[in-house]
C-alpha cells in the first residue's frame, strides 16, 4: 500500500505565494520520482514539475519557470511545491504523483508515468 496526502493549498491574491506538501506513507521504498500536476474546470490535467529520487534532476513546465521550486526530504517521505508570484491562470486542483519505478534519476512529464496519486489540493488565486 502507498498512500499520498497533499497540503498546503488555500485562497491567495495574485503575487502571493504558497507551499503545498505532499506526504508518502505506506510501502514508502516503492516510490521513486515524485511530480506535481495540475487541473482546472474543463480543461485536461497538466503536468507541472517533477524531481527524481536522489533531487538531481527537476523539471518544470514553461508556464511555472522561474516561479515554482520543487523540493523533496527523503526523511520525511515528503515533497513540496513553493509557489510563488501566483497568478489566477494557477488556479487548479493540485495533484501529487509517485513513480513506482526504481530508479534513482529518472523523471516524467505524463500522467501515465505515475503509479500513485494523492486526492488534490485546491489553489485558487484571485485578481
Amino acid at each position: 500500500q502507498v498512500q499520498l496526502v497533499e497540503s498546503g493549498g488555500g485562497l491567495v491574491q495574485a503575487g502571493g505565494s504558497l507551499r503545498l506538501s505532499c506526504t508518502t506513507s505506506g510501502r514508502t521504498s516503492s516510490v521513486y520520482a515524485m511530480g506535481w500536476f495540475r487541473q482546472a474546470p474543463g480543461k485536461e490535467r497538466e503536468f507541472v514539475a517533477a524531481i527524481s529520487w536522489n533531487s538531481v534532476t527537476t523539471r518544470y513546465t514553461d508556464s511555472v519557470k522561474g516561479r515554482f521550486t520543487i523540493a523533496r526530504d527523503n526523511t520525511k517521505n515528503t515533497v513540496y511545491l513553493q509557489m510563488n508570484a501566483l497568478k489566477p491562470d494557477d488556479t487548479a486542483v493540485y495533484y501529487c504523483a509517485g513513480d513506482g519505478s526504481r530508479s534513482t534519476s529518472v523523471v516524467h512529464i505524463t500522467a501515465s508515468g505515475y503509479d500513485y496519486w494523492g486526492q488534490g489540493t485546491q489553489v485558487t488565486v484571485s485578481s
